[in-house]
This record gives C-alpha cells, sequence and structure tokens, in this order.
C-alpha cells in the first residue's frame, strides 16, 4: 500500500512537477510531503537514471561504483558588427557584418569509475567541427581523468583549461557578458593536455593548481624536452569562490577571491611564427589578434626575431572577485614576454580588464558594465586596444536558461586598426544571445 501511495502520489503532481524545472520528481514529491524522507532515500537508490536541469541525465550503477552524467549546451548567437570607415577609399571600403553562428554546441559527460575518488570528464564541442575558435581542431574540450587522494591532494591527467586567467578557468555558460574579454583571449594559453597537481586547503579558502603540459595547445602534440609550465594559487578569506562571475545566488555574506598565476613555455620558431610561416600549435596567445601575434607585427627589423630562433615565454596574471547581494566585480591584469633564444630580443604586452555586474530585479534581471585594455607591444606607440562594453542579462532559469545582449565599442589604434589606414578605428558591436543547459 505504501508503494501504491507513493506511485497514486507521482501521478497526481506529475504536471505540476513539470514547472519544477530545477528539481527532480521526487524532490518536489519530499517537499509536498507525498513521500517521506525514507521514501525519497528508496526511490534514488532504486531508480538508475535520474535527471537534473543543468547536470544533465545521471546513470549509476545498482552497486553505486559506477556512474556517468550526460548533459548539453547551447549558445546560439547574434552578432552585428558596423566596422569603422574613417580609412575608406575608393578602392577598399570597410564592411560592416550580420552573422547567425552557432557559437557552442556541446556534449558534456563526467562521472567516477570504481570509486567516487576516480572521476572524469570529456566535452565534445560539435560548432568546432565547422567552424568555432579551433576549426576542426577543437572538437574535444575538457577530457581528462582526476584521482582525489585527499580534498587538498589530487591528480589529474589530460586535455584542461590551463589554469591560468580567472575569466578563463569560468566556464563560458557562467559568463556576465555574452563571450569574454578581449584581454582574457589575447594572453591565456587556452587548452592543453597534461598533468596537474590541485587541492583546496582548509575548505577552499586557498586552493592551488600546479601543471605540466604539452605547450602547444588543444588537440595539438609534441615531442619535445620543452614543455610548458603553469601554476596559480587563489586565497579565499571569507570562504570558497565559485568560478561563476555573476551573483545570481544572491550571496547573503560577501565573498573575496584574490589569484595570481605564472606560466612559462618555449615554443619552436615554426610552433612560434617566427617567420610568419603555419604556426605548429593551438595557444590562444599565439593567435593573429592576441597580444604576441599584434605585437611582433609592430617589431622594428632590428630588433625582430629571427628566423629559425626559438622563443621563450614568460607570463603572468594577477586576478581579484568580489560578491555581495546581486552586486558582482572582476578584475584581472596580464604581463607576458617572449624573448629570442639566438638574438635575445624581446617582446613585451601588458593587458587588463575591469567588469562589475548588479541584479536590478533580484536573481533575474542584471546590468553589467565592462572595460578592456590591450597593450600589444609596450615599445611601441598607437598600438592600443580599448574596449568599453555594456550587457543585459534575464536569467530565466538560472544559468540554465540565459538570455543576453551586449554592446562593445571596440577602439584600435592606428598601428592596429581593424582596417588599414593612418586613423585609429572604432568599431561598433551589439551581440545577442541564448543559452539554454540540460
Amino acid at each position: 500500500m505504501k508503494r501504491l501511495g507513493i506511485l497514486l502520489g507521482v501521478a497526481l503532481m506529475a504536471a505540476q512537477a513539470g514547472t519544477a524545472s530545477a528539481r527532480s520528481l521526487e524532490d518536489v514529491l519530499k517537499e509536498k510531503g507525498v513521500i517521506t524522507e525514507e521514501d525519497y532515500k528508496e526511490i534514488q537508490k532504486s531508480s538508475p537514471i535520474k535527471y537534473k536541469l543543468g547536470e544533465g541525465f545521471n546513470l549509476t550503477s545498482a552497486d553505486g561504483k559506477f556512474s556517468t552524467s550526460i548533459g548539453g549546451v547551447y549558445q546560439l548567437r547574434y552578432t552585428l558588427m558596423d566596422n569603422d570607415d574613417v580609412n575608406n577609399t575608393a578602392a577598399k571600403q570597410a564592411q560592416d557584418s550580420s552573422k547567425f553562428e552557432l557559437r557552442r554546441i556541446k556534449l558534456v559527460f563526467n562521472g567516477y569509475a570504481y570509486s567516487p575518488d576516480l572521476t572524469y570528464k570529456m566535452t565534445i564541442n560539435f560548432a568546432n567541427i565547422a567552424g568555432g575558435a579551433t576549426s576542426n581542431g577543437g572538437l574535444l574540450e575538457e577530457t581528462f581523468v582526476n584521482y582525489r587522494l585527499l580534498d587538498e591532494v589530487q591528480f589529474r591527467f589530460g586535455q584542461d583549461k590551463v589554469q591560468f586567467g580567472r575569466q578563463w578557468i569560468t566556464s563560458s555558460a557562467a559568463q556576465q557578458f555574452v563571450d569574454a574579454s578581449a584581454v582574457t583571449n589575447a594572453f591565456v594559453p587556452g587548452y592543453d593536455t597534461g598533468v596537474m597537481i590541485h587541492g583546496k586547503i582548509a575548505g577552499g579558502l586557498v586552493n592551488y593548481n600546479i601543471a605540466g603540459y604539452g605547450g602547444v595547445g588543444q588537440n595539438t602534440y609534441r615531442s619535445t624536452t620543452d614543455n610548458a609550465f603553469a601554476a596559480r594559487l587563489t586565497v579565499n578569506p571569507l570562504g570558497d569562490v565559485k568560478y561563476a562571475e555573476s551573483d545570481v545566488e544572491y550571496s547573503k555574506k560577501p565573498l573575496v577571491s584574490v589569484g595570481a598565476d605564472f606560466y612559462r613555455n618555449t615554443l619552436s620558431a615554426t610552433e612560434a611564427n617566427t617567420t610568419n610561416t603555419a604556426t605548429g600549435n593551438n595557444l590562444s596567445f599565439a593567435k593573429s589578434t592576441s597580444w604576441y601575434g599584434l605585437g611582433k607585427g609592430l617589431l622594428p627589423a632590428a630588433r625582430a626575431f629571427s628566423a629559425g630562433e626559438a622563443l621563450d615565454f614568460n607570463m603572468a596574471g594577477v586576478d581579484a572577485a568580489f560578491k555581495w547581494r546581486g552586486f558582482s566585480a572582476t578584475g584581472e591584469y596580464f604581463f607576458a614576454e617572449a624573448d629570442g633564444q639566438t638574438t635575445s630580443h624581446k617582446l613585451r604586452g601588458q593587458g587588463f580588464y575591469a567588469q562589475a555586474g548588479y541584479f536590478v530585479i533580484p536573481k533575474k534581471v542584471e546590468l553589467a558594465y565592462r572595460y578592456s585594455y590591450i597593450d600589444p607591444n609596450r615599445d611601441a606607440v598607437n598600438d592600443l586596444w580599448v574596449e568599453n562594453a555594456g550587457a543585459v542579462s534575464w536569467y530565466v532559469n538560472n544559468q540554465n536558461l540565459k538570455v543576453q545582449a551586449d554592446y562593445t565599442n571596440v577602439h584600435k589604434q592606428a598601428a592596429i586598426a581593424s582596417t588599414s589606414g593612418k586613423n585609429a578605428t572604432d568599431d561598433q558591436q551589439v551581440r545577442f544571445q541564448v543559452q539554454m543547459l540540460f
């Protein structure tokens, strides 16, 4: 009879439970008093398949030794770019663009095997098959195995986000704007394959990451004596702070996080593209719009890197984040240097961004502002890239269903202007995006 009562309760409340999209059916029944705590635990154990919005479908073996969650991320985007025509000539006109795209279409697998301490994750981004950030080479993103010895000591092997830059580490689904700052894209290494030791000390008051990587980026490998090294340390004096930019949770107490990171790598002439030939890497900071990609083109001939020489890269960053009662603020500063092993010539770049947001309607509607600054070559003039951006976000169901729009003024001085000429350019960018997690 007890089982029958539970089943009747399920039937009577199925429609109502459907509206509680962030909770499972048994969660709703428990809250309504239809089932007891003991019933709830029994259902949890007996059901091999569960679903939770934002985390996906979960399958657990009867003995509890194996578990897999399967979820997805959709980011559907429209971008309007109004390019400045200040450098127009009769032969060359600035072209505006209107673009619809599947920015990110991800399938995410994660779980554990043999023991809850041995976890794994695999992220497949289908948008990268025919486009995206790393065309045809970026299908696999995070793909790793993690072993937890203690909370303070964990080991990870595989491909992951290089732990360099708070905004980069933050999921693209937890951003305050439609996408990350141009500064982040210009300085972070991106994904890479290697091994990492990491942990949370004192319940997350101090977190650390120390890692060695192959050094050539996402889904790209090399056999060399020059691997990459990365380290990151964060201090959270008031409690662990999640890697999510907005305070959609409406934190009841102030939360503060301060972090610092370091990255070192050596790239061969081909990998560093010192001679403007095809690159042998998929590192974000080596792309044409990065600090290195822009800055090396501004080196005078007497100080340019020579053909065939390897480059040593050293980069460092500091960051801070604050959250409290719907208000959030984040900022990062990066310094980077490339040194030629043969010529001893140097290229130095720097950049920073600062952003803040506030929920004008608690947990639902947020307004945000961001300022970004990139100097790709500190020894060159007229090469600054500055952005001012404003955003509005509607959190229909937390991060699980979110609608965002942002506007950005993209100012580039003459040396790196979006159109060639003697004048700086001010391009106007408008983006609209719908995000769904399931």
